[in-house]
This record gives structure tokens, C-alpha cells and sequence, in this order.
């Protein structure tokens, strides 16, 4: 909710908003995660399209957003992800020209990486999202989420947040509820 000078979250933190916003420049960095998995026949089982691809663009083509820059940095599980993995997400927003970042994400250890980017980032704004449901399967989530993210990147103020299920989640409060299966406060 606004208080006419200041956005207030239900716990009685604020933010101050962004009220001098212009149309930022957005790089998506693709790590894989659920949003981009697909159906191989073959195996029966949920995967990725192969090395350097992506449903992300195809995504956005949809959509009719062609404004944000996508770098595919990897396709993996987030349950699979190590320590390594979430330095090179680091050093890639890092590298990114952008001020706005977004880093499309499995859900499953988005808040480990928010958690970890979190205190390296201090001149971007950089928004983590992914979803439940794979793109390429229809009914996903994942657009809804994308776009939200990405007008997230460009209107709030610098640092780490999420964005799943129409919320926007402050690093260290972005966390997925497995019985519900989606993001709450």
C-alpha cells in the first residue's frame, strides 16, 4: 500500500518509490528451472531444449516484448545447483551492462540464490522469478511471472528481489510454500 510518500508492506516496512522512473534497459540471464523445461517424448520426462536454447525467447515473442536483452547463462535444475552455479549468476548480473536484471530460476532454490546474491549486489536491481508449470506445456504460470519481473526490474529501487504469483518478494522474505505450491508472504 502507499502512505503518499512511501510503499508499506502489511509488516510496517517501507520503501520510498520510484516515482522519477523512466524505461529502463532489462537483460533476462537464463538458468534454467521449470519456466523453461520441456516434454521429450522420447523419455516421457521434463528437460531442456539443449545447449544455448531457451523457451524464454519464444516467450516473450508472445507476449510481444521485445525490448529485454537474453543471455542464456545455463539450463539446469535449481535443485541441482551448487555454489559454483550461483557465483556464475553473480558474475553475470555483475558483467551485465543493465542496471535491470532479471534471472529466470527453478523455484525450488530461488530463495537460496536471492540469499546469496542478496549482499553482492549493491547497484542493480536485479528480480529472480520462475515457475511451476513449464511454458512449453500451456497453462504455466510463467509468463504471468516473467512479466512481472521484468516491470519489477525496472521500477524498484537497487538490490535482490523475487517476483512469483503477482507478489514481489524483498531477498530474504522470498520463499516457496510446498504445500500450497506457490509464493506467500
Amino acid at each position: 500500500m502507499l502512505d503518499g510518500t512511501s510503499f508499506v508492506y502489511e509488516d510496517g516496512s517501507a520503501i520510498a518509490p520510484p516515482w522519477n522512473i523512466c524505461m529502463q534497459s532489462v537483460r533476462i540471464i537464463v538458468t534454467g528451472g521449470t519456466i523453461d523445461k520441456v516434454h521429450d517424448i522420447l523419455t516421457e520426462t521434463l528437460g531442456f531444449s539443449g545447449p544455448g536454447r531457451s523457451q524464454i525467447p519464444e516467450l516473450l515473442k508472445q507476449a510481444r516484448c521485445e525490448h529485454p536483452v537474453v543471455e542464456i547463462l545455463m539450463q539446469k535444475d535449481s535443485l541441482e545447483f551448487e555454489d559454483r552455479d550461483r557465483q556464475a549468476i553473480a558474475a553475470a548480473v555483475e558483467a551485465a551492462p543493465e542496471k535491470s536484471v532479471v534471472v529466470t530460476h527453478g523455484t525450488g532454490t530461488m530463495d537460496r540464490t536471492a540469499r546469496f546474491l542478496g549482499p553482492r549486489v549493491s547497484d542493480k536491481t536485479v528480480v529472480l522469478t520462475g515457475a511451476m508449470r513449464p511454458f512449453s506445456l500451456g497453462a504455466s504460470d510463467g509468463p504471468f511471472n516473467l512479466g512481472g519481473a521484468i516491470i519489477a526490474a525496472q521500477i524498484l529501487p537497487h538490490g535482490v528481489w523475487g517476483a512469483m504469483n503477482g507478489r514481489i518478494f524483498p531477498f530474504d522474505r522470498l520463499k516457496k510454500n510446498t504445500r500450497t505450491g506457490r509464493f506467500d508472504r
